[in-house]
């Protein structure tokens, strides 16, 4: 059907970071992230580096921007604040760094996450871009959110073997003029 990995192309691992936003959560406790580096790491990526940033507009861009000017980093994958309560602000925080929107990555989530949880996925604003070159995946702070979003669209996409199309085959021309 063309939408499975191919036998005949290498893997090729893409070094990726993991941010959680929360004002509550701590390494112990912070579910959601283990379940986006243990997925990653399972799957032959590198960890480029996993962080904790509070729920602060600027604490966030300070800490996206700084990734996605390290050169190392080819992607970077957030888990919370993209619900709809006053504390929800990692798509205002990361949406003004992007140069281009993935549309259909939060599409296609919400499409996925109703099979799940029906019409309470429309609470979710889980969206995606690039920005200096760097593939950006946001997602929802819910251990179920993460492992849809890794497991149904993320992993393909970083996934050179992922056929037809795959983000890691465009990598290189991302910062094209």
């Amino acid at each position: 059907m063309g939408h499975s990995p191919s036998g005949n192309i290498e893997f090729v691992a893409v070094n990726i970071a993991v941010i959680t936003v929360s004002d509550s959560r701590t390494e112990e406790t912070d579910t959601a992230g283990k379940l986006l580096v243990d997925r990653l790491v399972d799957a032959g990526h590198q960890l480029a580096e996993k962080v904790i940033v509070k729920d602060n507009k600027y604490l966030i861009r300070e800490v996206v921007s700084r990734l996605i000017a390290d050169d190392d980093v080819q992607a970077v994958i957030t888990t919370g604040g993209t619900g709809l309560t006053g504390r929800d602000i990692t798509p205002e925080s990361v949406k003004p760094l992007f140069d281009k929107e993935i549309e259909g990555f939060g599409e296609i989530f919400r499409w996925l996450s109703y099979q799940h949880i029906k019409t309470s996925t429309i609470q979710s604003r889980a969206f995606a871009g690039l920005a200096n070159g760097t593939a950006i995946f946001c997602l929802p702070g819910s251990p179920g959110a993460c492992r849809d979003g890794w497991d149904e669209v993320i992993s393909h996409q970083l996934d050179l073997r992922h056929k037809p199309c795959n983000l890691v085959e465009m990598m290189p021309r991302f910062l094209e003029s």
